[in-house]
């Protein structure tokens, strides 16, 4: 089995705790480079790593099959199309870009080269929301008709990095996980009605959203604030025959970002079980056992989609289907009307 040869763009939060650990741990890769201006922190977690200056250098360097896009979002787009033009395989931090227009560039430069283009969606493979997804397959909840998804934050004191102030604020940054993931449940949505704001004094990028995804028979919510104390609610999901409430967030991040590395049977547990309430008369509520996560699924299938065996896991067109729908949240909010999608 050949090696499949990785360089990285960006070693922040993203390529240090989301996308190094994780090559490094699945068969058959191998980090070979890493753009950074500070070669000192990658080499403290990476002893020996090579370190080059700039996209150009990378795309230089022999034995690099797949480019990972971990730079600020505003460059994804410019840095994917020249590591596609190359000739290298591409996976894309979310937002996938910063506009839709680029987004679909960056699809059409993928079709264009051969090479394969994929998205890092890697909250398909959350513990909670797998869990929800083996509720809905069993049947358990019945049909769904209100989803409320919640990323909510205690950060009152503002931060002075780029994606404190990155475009789009929080809808840009963690809406891309959660309408992903109704996508991914429900398919494309008839329409969107966002409120997108900034609460904190002072804040130079929206830290509030509340959308709402509308389907004929059922209502999805998606909320995120970061002045929210208490905010262990991940789902509350009402369907036809019970409800499922789900408190706590995947541990996948805050192991790998502890600096812990990926591997073993129980990676990935998350130990706070949701809680199933029935609508029978008489019934009991329950506690579900929640699925494991494993964002190494991922890892594994893209392997495999680039040596030939198997799809890629998350294809341009599902990726461009989620920046309409952000597209079309941040068109609702500035108009302060619901967008039809």
């Amino acid at each position: 089995m050949r090696t499949i040869g990785v360089g990285l763009i960006g070693y922040g939060l993203g390529g240090r705790a989301f996308h190094a650990p994780y090559v490094e741990a699945t068969p058959g890769m191998a980090l070979r480079a890493v753009v950074s201006r500070d070669a000192v922190k990658v080499r403290a977690d990476r002893p020996g790593m090579r370190v080059v200056p700039d996209v150009t250098a990378l795309l230089a360097e022999p034995g690099i099959d797949l480019v990972i896009v971990s730079s600020p979002d505003a460059l994804h787009a410019e840095h994917a199309i020249a590591a596609l033009a190359a000739g290298r395989h591409v996976l894309v931090d979310k937002p996938f870009a910063t506009s839709l227009a680029d987004a679909r560039e960056l699809a059409a430069a993928a079709e264009a080269s051969g090479r394969m283009l994929t998205v890092f969606h890697n909250r398909r493979w959350d513990a909670d929301f797998l869990t929800l997804r083996r509720l809905i397959a069993e049947g358990r909840l019945g049909e769904i008709v209100h989803l409320e998804s919640r990323f909510d934050r205690w950060r009152p004191a503002l931060a002075t990095t780029w994606k404190d102030a990155r475009a789009g604020g929080s809808w840009l940054d963690l809406g891309p996980h959660l309408v992903d993931q109704a996508l991914v449940l429900f398919g494309r949505p008839d329409a969107i009605t966002a409120d997108i704001a900034t609460l904190r004094d002072g804040a130079p990028a929206p830290d509030y959203f509340h959308a709402t995804l509308r389907y004929p028979n059922r209502r999805v919510i998606l909320q995120s604030s970061k002045l929210v104390a208490d905010h262990t609610l991940r789902f509350a999901v009402h369907g036809t025959r019970a409800s499922w409430i789900k408190h706590g967030t995947d541990m996948q991040e805050a192991g790998t970002v502890a600096g812990l590395p990926p591997v073993g049977a129980d990676w990935g547990r998350d130990p706070q079980p949701g809680l199933l309430t029935p609508g029978d008369p008489g019934a009991v509520p329950v506690t579900v056992p929640n699925s494991r996560g494993d964002y190494r699924l991922f890892w594994h299938a893209l392997a495999a989609a680039i040596r030939g065996d198997g799809p890629n896991p998350v294809p341009p067109a599902e990726a461009l289907t989620v920046m309409e729908v952000l597209d079309a949240g941040l068109r609702s909010a500035s108009q302060h009307r619901t967008v039809t999608l």
